[in-house]
C-alpha cells in the first residue's frame, strides 16, 4: 500500500519540478520569438463580431504567448521516459516498482496525450502566424473535429479489439455492455470534451479545472488498483501544476490548443480505462458547462432572431462581462471543480 502510495505522489512531484525547470526555457524562446496571435479575434465561431470578448481580452489575446501546454505534455513524457530508463538501467525491485509504463494502463493515454498535443502544437504555430482556415489562421474547426473523431477512432479500436473492453460502469445499477456500438459512443465522448476546451479563456481557468479532473480519475483509478494508471494521472497533475505556477494572474503564457487538445481527448481515454465514464459529467462538469454555453447561445441567437441568452460566451466570459474580476472567476471555477470532481469520485466509488 505504501510503496503504491510512492508510486503515485513521487512521480507527480517529479513532473512539476521538471515542468519548472523547463519553463525559463520555453518562455525565453516564445517571448524572443513572439509567439502570441499577431491580430486579436474579431469573430465568433458562429459568425458576427465579438465587442464584448474584445474589451476584455483584446491586449492579452496579441501580447501573452500562446503553446504554454508544452510544458504540461513535455514534463508528463520526461517524467516517463526518466523512471522507465532508471528502470532499465538499474533494474532493482524499487526502480521497476516505480515505473508505470504499462500497456494495458498507460501506453494508450500516453499515446493519446502526446498525439492530440502535437496537432495542437500544428493548429499554435498556424495561429500565431495567421495561417489555415481558423477565424484568427490555424487548423480549421470542422478539420480538427474529423481529428479528435479520428483518434477516438483509434483509442476506441485498442479498447475493443485489444483490451477486450465494451462496457461501461453505471454507478448502483452494474455495467452496460454496448457491444460494438462502443465504437462511436467512444468517439462521442472524446468529441464533447474536445468541445469543453473552450474553458481555456482566463488566467489559471483550464489549468484549475483539469488538475481537479485528473486527480479525481486518479483516485478512482487507485481505488480500482490501476496503480500505473493513478500515477499517469498524478503525473498530469504534476505537469498542470508547473503550469499553473507561471499561468496564474497575470499569465506569462496560455494553454491553447498543445494543451487543451491533448488533456481533453486523455480524459476520455482514462475515463474509459476506469469504466467511470458515466460520471464524466460530475467531474468534468466545468467542461460541459462551458461548452454547452456556447451550444445555447448559437441556438438561442439562430431561432430567436439573434437574442442571446449570455452576454459574451462560454459562460466564464459571461461574468467577466457582468463585472467580476477575471481572478474571482477562476477561483470560483475552481471551487466548483473541486466540490463536482469529488461528488463524482465518491459516486464513482460507492457505484
Amino acid at each position: 500500500m505504501i510503496i503504491d502510495v510512492v508510486k503515485v505522489l513521487a512521480p507527480s512531484a517529479l513532473a512539476f519540478f521538471i515542468g519548472i525547470a523547463i519553463t525559463p526555457m520555453l518562455t525565453h524562446y516564445l517571448y524572443k520569438y513572439k509567439m502570441w496571435k499577431k491580430k486579436a479575434r474579431n469573430e465568433g465561431l458562429g459568425g458576427g463580431t465579438t465587442p464584448i470578448f474584445n474589451k476584455l481580452h483584446k491586449e492579452k489575446e496579441v501580447g501573452t504567448p500562446r503553446m504554454g501546454g508544452i510544458i504540461i505534455w513535455m514534463s508528463v513524457l520526461l517524467t516517463i521516459l526518466a523512471i522507465w530508463i532508471i528502470s532499465q538501467i538499474y533494474p532493482t525491485e524499487v526502480t521497476e516498482k516505480l515505473d508505470f509504463l504499462s500497456r494495458n494502463q498507460t501506453w494508450l493515454p500516453l499515446f493519446t496525450l502526446i498525439v492530440a498535443s502535437l496537432i495542437g502544437l500544428i493548429d499554435d504555430v498556424l495561429v500565431i502566424y495567421g495561417r489555415g482556415g481558423y477565424i484568427a489562421g490555424g487548423i480549421p474547426l470542422s478539420v480538427r473535429i474529423v481529428t479528435v473523431l479520428l483518434i477516438g477512432l483509434i483509442g476506441a479500436w485498442w479498447f475493443y479489439f485489444k483490451l477486450d473492453v465494451s462496457s461501461i460502469a453505471i454507478p448502483f445499477n452494474g455495467e452496460w455492455n454496448l457491444g460494438i456500438y462502443f465504437i462511436p459512443f467512444f468517439m462521442v465522448v472524446m468529441l464533447a470534451l474536445f468541445s469543453g476546451g473552450v474553458i481555456d479563456g482566463i488566467d489559471g481557468l483550464a489549468g484549475g479545472v483539469m488538475a481537479s479532473i485528473f486527480a479525481a480519475y486518479g483516485g478512482i483509478a487507485f481505488f480500482q488498483n490501476q496503480i500505473d494508471l493513478a500515477a499517469f494521472c498524478a503525473v498530469i497533475v504534476g505537469g498542470i501544476l508547473a503550469f499553473l505556477w507561471f499561468n496564474i494572474p497575470p499569465a506569462r503564457f496560455y494553454m491553447t490548443e498543445t494543451g487543451v487538445l491533448g488533456l481533453t481527448t486523455t480524459i476520455a481515454v482514462v475515463a474509459f480505462l476506469t469504466k467511470a465514464v458515466a460520471v464524466l459529467p460530475i467531474i468534468a462538469f466545468p467542461l460541459f458547462v462551458a461548452s454547452g454555453s456556447v451550444i445555447i447561445q448559437q441556438l438561442s441567437k439562430k431561432y430567436r432572431n439573434g437574442k442571446k441568452v449570455f452576454l459574451v460566451a462560454p459562460v466564464h466570459h459571461h461574468f467577466e462581462a457582468l463585472g467580476w474580476p477575471g481572478y474571482k472567476v477562476t477561483m470560483r471555477f475552481w471551487v466548483i471543480s473541486v466540490v463536482f470532481a469529488g461528488m463524482g469520485l465518491i459516486l464513482a466509488l460507492l457505484g
